[in-house]
């Protein structure tokens, strides 16, 4: 039996139990799910805690679930002007305006819609369209498209960047000049479905809302999600993606919260572990980088802000991720992965100045995931 197929008869005997034994399934997950058999959408969902152990409380958890996102829709994909309860004045700015919200929360689309219109450029995935369109929002002339509430001309090309000290860390190195074209009324891009997942986010979660970068860590849960081989996991995969995301945003918040308002905690402290790492492990590379005055904050930032997803194609991005969450401390495997990606370069940036040195670590060369993962997996 080939090495594949005994990976995926694992993961079948494991997930036909009437109850998941978690630790079991970290363990296997760490050294990653095969693709195909769906099993990687029904693994990230029981590892963030999406489902439980227990197998027959799960439909009756998705049902819910999925129920209440139903609702998020309804309440909050509708412009205040279309609806016949509005009554104030556009103008107003009282605090109980419909309007005023709704110009606030164009503000934050705006941002929203420039980035996930250029989502995995490498890929063609987010430009198709998806086979489970929003029916509510598709067939509404257009009024509830979140896309059509915002001008794309009007996009400024500018990204949002994080502070540290007196670095400015420019978050996404994935660009394309060209912006995902929205679809034709009754079908609906992937990009489309993330956008409106990731406003809706935003408006449950005012004290973060949306940050730049965030469309990166949605990216692939939505992938993982929608191109599930099982017809009923693709057809949720957009009220799946939101809970799954939510629940990793849940760990991860701080890192954008407190990156961007420049203070001590959360990403910094993660950036000290790694350098804390890198000096038991490679104590010559630590001090040459240390000579160079090459901080962390020049190119660990993104790693660990983004969980490599901005490194690696998103094939690669998937595989990290399934050891990432399996992890039990799950970001300690990020942290040995980060310091593998550096010590794998050791021999270049023992021999090049500052400048080469920056560029070689923010623009990770291309190498084989398993090579990184092997070596991430020998430091721990």
């Amino acid at each position: 039996m080939s090495l594949y197929k005994t990976r995926v008869k694992e993961f079948e005997t494991l997930l036909d139990n009437e109850e998941i034994d978690l630790d079991a399934l970290r363990r296997l997950c760490f050294n990653g799910i095969p693709d195909g058999g769906g099993f990687r959408a029904l693994c990230w969902k029981l590892l963030v805690g999406y489902l439980g152990p227990v197998k027959t409380t799960w439909p009756e958890t998705l049902r819910k679930k999925r129920q209440l996102y139903a609702q998020f829709i309804d309440e909050m994909v509708i412009s205040p002007g279309s609806s016949a309860k509005t009554s104030d004045h556009p103008l107003s700015d009282g605090p109980e305006s419909a309007w005023s919200t709704f110009f606030k929360d164009n503000e934050v689309l705006l941002q929203i819609d420039k980035d996930v219109r250029r989502l995995c450029p490498d890929i063609s995935f987010f430009q198709q369209a998806t086979e489970f369109p929003c029916q509510v929002v598709v067939n509404s002339n257009g009024e509830r498209r979140l896309h059509s509430r915002v001008v794309p001309s009007q996009l400024s090309s500018a990204n949002v960047e994080g502070k540290m000290g007196m670095t400015k860390i420019n978050l996404l190195t994935k660009r394309t000049d060209d912006n995902y074209e929205a679809m034709e009324e009754g079908l609906e891009a992937h990009w489309e479905v993330v956008q409106r997942i990731l406003f809706i986010f935003a408006k449950l979660n005012p004290g973060i809302s949306y940050v730049q970068g965030m469309n990166e860590i949605i990216g692939p849960i939505y992938y993982v999600a929608a191109s599930n081989p099982d017809t009923e996991f693709r057809e949720h995969a957009e009220a799946d993606c939101f809970f799954i995301f939510t629940a990793l945003m849940g760990e991860i918040r701080d890192f954008f919260i407190k990156t961007l308002d420049e203070s001590e905690g959360g990403i910094k402290a993660m950036m000290n572990k790694l350098t804390k790492l890198l000096e038991v492990k490679d104590v010559e590379v630590w001090q040459r980088l240390r000579e160079q005055e090459l901080f962390p904050q020049y190119y660990a930032f993104r790693w660990l802000t983004l969980l490599l997803s901005q490194e690696f194609p998103l094939p690669d991005v998937v595989r990290i991720w399934d050891s990432v969450l399996a992890d039990r401390n799950r970001f300690e495997f990020l942290i040995y992965i980060c310091c593998a990606m550096i010590i794998l370069l050791r021999e270049q940036i023992l021999e090049q100045d500052f400048a080469n040195n920056v560029k070689l670590l923010q623009n990770f060369p291309p190498m084989d995931i398993n090579v990184v993962l092997q070596k991430a997996t020998t430091l721990k």
